[in-house]
């Protein structure tokens, strides 16, 4: 009988950045395993190798060593256009700083990464309508990021990282530059969508606000994994 393949799979991973000459280890043989559904937040003090993780998972950066697999691909072997076409059909991406292309609306920055894909005019504007609708933009679909508020550019990015239904959502301390209320209505929409549509959501964060919504939490120190468990079971 097979065995089961979680949708993420990293394995004795190990980043070491030369800055000045100076070997800086961020990870030390870290292994983890992410399953389909997943609400995961990814806590640790400052430099204790949380971004450096979601950077290897969406294969914006690579190990030293190890291997990240996704969705049964080993993006770490992965180069160029290939993985920036893994990339892109695969993996959802919301950054701190929101990330949106300030010349274009609201719709097209949703829609942006489906021109990419190649999507037909006709399915992406449905998609895009959707997706305002389950964010809560609607009437906002022809503003510019400028005009909108902070966490009203956060859920323009949650319907642009959805946008390529993706297989996952990487989170990168995305409430960090939010007021506690749109916070709170940010990671509501998120556990709604994880709950209603098992969208995967692996967070990296020290924002007690998102630590308390998570239902596993992966514990980074100086690199290495101290600790990992369930906190709170899946909202149905």
């Amino acid at each position: 009988m097979a065995s089961h393949m979680p949708l993420i799979d990293v394995t004795s991973v190990t980043k070491i950045y030369n800055t000045h000459s100076v070997p800086v280890q961020a990870l030390n043989g870290v292994t983890i395993g992410v399953e389909k559904g997943e609400f995961t937040a990814i806590v640790g003090p400052s430099g204790s190798g949380k971004t450096t993780l979601l950077n290897l998972i969406g294969g914006l950066d690579r190990p030293t060593s190890g291997t990240v697999v996704v969705d049964g691909s080993d993006i770490t072997r992965m180069k160029g256009d290939d993985l920036i076409e893994f990339r892109l059909r695969h993996i959802g991406f919301v950054f701190q700083a929101y990330n949106l292309i300030p010349v274009l609306t609201v719709s097209e920055n949703v829609e942006f990464i489906m021109l990419l894909q190649g999507v037909k005019k006709d399915e992406r504007d449905k998609r895009t309508t959707d997706l305002l609708q389950i964010v809560g933009l609607a009437d906002r679909s022809t503003s510019r990021p400028a005009e909108l508020s902070g966490g009203q550019q956060q859920r323009v990015a949650v319907a642009r990282a959805l946008a390529s239904h993706p297989s996952f959502v990487l989170a990168d301390e995305p409430t960090a530059n939010l007021d506690s209320r749109s916070a709170m209505a940010l990671l509501d929409l998120m556990e709604d969508l994880n709950s209603r549509h098992s969208m995967t959501f692996i967070f990296s964060t020290h924002d007690p606000r998102v630590i308390q919504r998570a239902h596993r939490i992966v514990t980074l120190e100086d690199g290495i994994v101290k600790s990992d468990g369930i906190v709170r079971e899946r909202r149905e």
